[in-house]
Parts: structure tokens; C-alpha cells; sequence
């Protein structure tokens, strides 16, 4: 049985859904030099406003956005809830645990808060979404650092294949700009200092940056029944773990060969018959060239390769939704997106450099997180 993607909203630093494809096609990037903690330095960001976005808005926003496109109207009771994100409301917590341990606050006000620290939990953005649409089944939150988003979409996709829900919204939010985000990946000397330049040969690190994306999953029998606008299909995907280190994948990539090699033998395909690889494309030092030797390794045909997270920045848990719907973009429109940021590439792949017109059928989308989460998904027109 096909899983069909009936409904998709993205909200990044460049904008909504179409914003943001418009302005990757044109090489644009939201990556912007940003102090938004006097703490702090200045920092090259993607904030979607001025300032960090509360998470609770951008939530609202990006469902009501894909609910919208669906044609689907509220409340949804049968619909399952596959929300991710791999800081959740950690900056409002942050807040919470300055006001609480480094203020004067006494002991009363702290149990009176109590609950509105239970509130920050982060099963709450799947729980604040399953709210808004009227949801009353199943409701998961996965959590897997930056492979979070493809993830919530396998899970997803599970729950349809196995009869469990016929329709699923599923995604993943993020506002990661934190002034405890910042430091950690200071500290690891991951952070760029002028903007991010994936497959780069004088890349810098990563940019932080904000996003959210949403899809709606449906049976076949449910999307004929109402006649839903299909933007294409999840066709499979595969989940591995390296177990090996905390914040750097396990050299040999043996865990990623597996977890591309399982996820091509559950779509029914050969490495051949992708068109286009979204990459994980971080533009860190290790990343980058850890996944340009496994694509060589995996693909020695050159396949069509870049990175979105020039233009929208590195949104960590939702990286993975936001480059799943991108795909979903690319497959509709048959056109792949550039390697925004990329002036002076490094390795022997086929990167896109400017917007480019081709076939395309079938998409591999890549996402590495920290502990050694592998994870890939594959997208296909149906």
C-alpha cells in the first residue's frame, strides 16, 4: 500500500512554503549577522523575526498552514499526531530556570510554576498540535537530535502501513536559538562565523537557524474517497545508529551504508534510480566530507547532490521535515534546488550549483544526528 502526502506547510527564515522554494531557486539565503542575546556575540542566524520565535506561534502557524493546503477542515478526531523536535521548548525553559535559580524567587512562587514546567516537557509541541486540530488517537513525539524530522515521518508512515491510522500529520518544529544552543556548539567549535557554505572547500561551520515542517499522510483508499491533491508518496525509509560517539559520526559510515542500503530495499530501488540526493549538509568540517565519501562510495554514478541549510540555516530536529518537503517541492516543479552558499566545492560529486531542470522521480533525503543517528527517507513522484 502507497502512503501518499496529501497536504505540506514550511515555515522558514525565508518565508512560508513558496517563499522559501522561490528564494532557493535564486540562490538566496535568510542568513543574517544577529545579536539577539547581549550576552553574547554577534552570530550569523536565520531567524524567521527580529528576534527568537516562540515555538507555540510557530506551531500554530506551520499546521494551520498544512491543514490549509490538505483541504482538509478542523477538527480531525481520527487523525494521528507525529510531531518531533529536538529542543522543544527549550528556550522558554531556559527562561524559566534563570527566573527560578539564578533570581531572588522564593519557594512558593516555585511550586506555582511547577506546572507550567511540566508544560515545557518535550512531548508538548505533538501534544500542542494535537490540540489544535482536534486529534483524540495516537499522538507521538520523537526525539532523535537532528535525524528528529525524518524520524516523525517514518513514524508516520508506519502508522498507516500497519492500518493503525489512515491519516497521520506528521513533521517536526524548531526554535533553537538559545543562548545554551549557542554556547554548546561554541564550545564544540561547530558554529560558523560568516554564514554556512555546505561542500565548501573554506566552509565554517554550521548556522543555527528556525523552521517548520508539516505533512499530511494518507491511505490511498482515504485520499480517492475525498478526492485529495496528491503531492507525491513516502516510498521507505531506514533508521540506524552508529552507537559509537556522542558528537561525531562513526568513521567507517558503516551505520549510514545501512541505513541508505535498507532504505533503497524497502522503496524497491537501486542506488541508479534516485535522481537527487538531499544532503544532510551541514557545512561543518566532518560532516560534509563524511557524507561526500559515502555518497561517492554508495552512488559512483554522480548523482545530483546539495543542501538547503545555506539558505534556511541549520534547524537541527526540523532540518530533516523542512528537506523532505523541499523534495516534495522538487518532484512537483522537476527542478532541483542549488547548494546555496557553495562558491568553491571540495569533493567529486555532482553538486547542484544553480537551480537546474531534470527528471525527477525519486529523491533521497539524508539527515545525521548526534549519537550516531542515521537516518534516510526516500520521496517519489507518484
Amino acid at each position: 500500500m502507497k502512503v501518499l502526502v496529501t497536504g505540506i506547510g514550511l515555515t522558514s527564515a525565508l518565508g512560508n512554503l513558496y517563499q522559501s522554494w522561490e528564494k532557493i531557486l535564486q540562490g538566496k539565503s535568510a542568513i543574517r549577522l544577529h545579536r539577539p542575546f547581549a550576552e553574547l556575540p554577534l552570530l550569523p542566524l536565520a531567524l524567521i523575526n527580529s528576534g527568537p520565535i516562540e515555538l507555540p506561534w510557530l506551531i500554530r502557524q506551520v499546521v494551520g498552514t498544512t491543514v490549509k493546503s490538505s483541504g482538509l477542515t478542523v477538527p480531525l478526531p481520527e487523525c494521528g499526531v507525529v510531531i518531533g523536535s529536538s529542543r522543544g521548548y527549550q528556550g522558554m525553559l531556559e527562561v524559566w530556570a534563570k527566573k527560578h535559580f539564578f533570581q531572588d524567587c522564593k519557594q512558593d512562587d516555585l511550586e506555582k510554576d511547577y506546572g507550567s514546567f511540566v508544560n515545557l516537557l518535550p512531548h508538548q509541541p505533538a501534544i500542542f498540535a494535537a490540540s489544535q486540530i482536534g486529534a483524540r488517537g495516537t499522538v507521538l513525539a520523537p526525539m532523535a537530535a537532528c535525524a528528529t524530522g525524518i524520524w516523525a515521518i517514518a513514524r508516520g508512515f508506519e502508522l498507516i502501513k500497519t492500518g493503525q491510522c489512515q491519516r497521520v500529520i506528521v513533521g517536526a518544529v524548531e526554535s533553537p536559538i538559545t543562548p545554551l544552543s549557542i554556547g554548546g556548539f561554541k564550545k564544540m567549535g561547530a558554529l560558523a562565523r560568516t554564514g554556512a557554505y555546505p561542500f565548501d572547500r573554506y566552509r565554517e561551520g554550521l548556522v543555527l537557524g528556525e523552521g517548520a515542517a508539516i505533512l499530511v499522510l494518507e491511505s490511498p483508499e482515504l485520499a480517492r474517497q475525498r478526492r485529495a491533491k496528491i503531492f507525491g508518496q513516502i516510498r521507505g525509509f531506514a533508521l540506524t545508529n552508529d552507537a559509537s560517539y556522542g558528537t561525531k559520526p562513526e568513521v567507517s559510515g558503516k551505520g549510514a551504508r545501512l541505513a541508505i542500503a535498507q532504505c533503497l530495499a524497502r522503496s524497491g530501488l537501486a542506488p541508479e534510480d534516485i535522481d537527487y540526493i538531499h544532503a544532510h549538509g551541514t557545512a561543518t568540517e566532518l560532516n560534509d566530507r563524511y557524507e561526500a565519501n559515502l555518497i561517492q562510495e554508495v552512488f559512483p554514478l554522480k548523482v545530483a547532490v546539495s543542501s538547503t541549510k545555506g539558505a534556511t540555516g541549520h534547524t537541527l530536529g526540523a532540518s530533516g521535515a523542512l528537506g523532505a518537503v523541499f523534495c516534495l517541492m522538487a518532484i512537483a516543479h522537476q527542478v532541483l534546488p542549488p547548494c546555496v552558499g557553495l562558491n568553491d566545492p571540495e569533493f567529486d560529486l555532482d553538486l547542484v550549483r544553480c537551480a537546474r531542470r531534470s527528471r525527477v522521480d525519486n529523491i533521497l533525503c539524508l539527515s545525521f544526528g548526534f549519537g550516531g543517528q542515521n537516518a534516510a527517507l526516500v520521496l517519489s513522484k507518484v
